[in-house]
Order: structure tokens, then C-alpha cells, then sequence
């Protein structure tokens, strides 16, 4: 294969149309604006989705639901995951220091998806009924802290 014979499909490329280029160009004069009007002078802008007056897009659709303020975000962790980590006490800055975690954010709950089959020791804000089954099934420990506790 000649690497220098290698050309774009037809019809890929497409030469950019210049326009106020003199009346031999077919684009000179008005440069395709048209004679007079709102659009034809320099200085023209419209807002983005404007549409010519009718009512624009997302005006027109309407609007749902509602974002709750108070809603609480968790740092969420599985059961699963915390089987294959090493050490078997696990605490919202262990995981963080692991990467399990970014942010503590609103605290840590723990989920119950995946298995555990070794013991271990949790320290979380929350606890699914389901982690918390397999976690105590397991002969762990999973102890509650920070407000949920009171």
C-alpha cells in the first residue's frame, strides 16, 4: 500500500464558501444576505434558539418535577466490593485512603450487593438491611456512627 496515494472519500472535503469576493465570484455584492432587512446589515445577532417570534423550544415544552433541597447524598460502598479489599476494618477514611471512595460527602452507607464470605468490622453512617444481614450472617461487626447512631 502507497501511504502517499491516500485520499479522503469524495465528497469528505468540502471548500469553504467565500463570500464579498467581487461579482465574478457569484458571492459578491450582498455576499448573500439579500437586499435590505433585519439580517442584512453588519452588526445582526439573534439570541440562541430564537425562532423567527414563534415560541421557542424550551418555552414551549413543559416542565416537570422538582429538585429537593434537603435530599442528602451518601458515599455508597457494596458488600462485594468490600470483600476483595485487604483488612478486614473498614471506616469512611480507610476507604477514602483505598479509593473506594472520593468523598465522604453526607456520610457512608453501606449496601448490600455481592457476597461476604470473610469477617469484617464496619464503621458507617448507614446500613442496608441486606448488608446488614451479611455482614452479622459472616460473624462481623457493623456499627453505626455519627447522627444516624442517635
Amino acid at each position: 500500500m502507497n501511504l502517499s496515494g491516500l485520499r479522503p472519500p469524495t465528497g469528505q472535503k468540502k471548500i469553504r464558501k467565500r463570500v464579498g469576493r467581487g461579482m465574478g465570484s457569484g458571492h459578491g455584492k450582498t455576499s448573500t444576505r439579500g437586499h435590505k432587512g433585519q439580517h442584512a446589515g453588519t452588526g445582526f445577532g439573534q439570541k440562541r434558539g430564537f425562532e423567527g417570534g414563534q415560541m421557542p423550544l424550551h418555552r414551549r415544552l413543559p416542565k416537570r418535577g422538582f429538585t429537593n433541597i434537603f435530599k442528602k447524598e451518601f458515599a455508597i460502598v457494596n458488600v462485594g466490593r468490600l470483600e476483595k479489599l485487604e483488612g478486614d476494618t473498614f471506616n469512611v477514611d480507610r476507604l477514602i485512603e483505598l479509593g473506594v471512595v472520593k468523598k465522604a460527602l453526607e456520610g457512608l452507607k453501606v449496601l448490600g450487593t455481592g457476597q461476604l464470605t470473610r469477617q469484617i468490622s464496619v464503621e458507617a453512617h448507614h446500613f442496608s438491611k441486606q448488608a446488614l444481614e451479611k455482614i452479622q450472617k459472616a460473624g462481623g461487626k457493623a456499627q453505626v456512627v455519627g447522627a444516624a447512631a442517635e
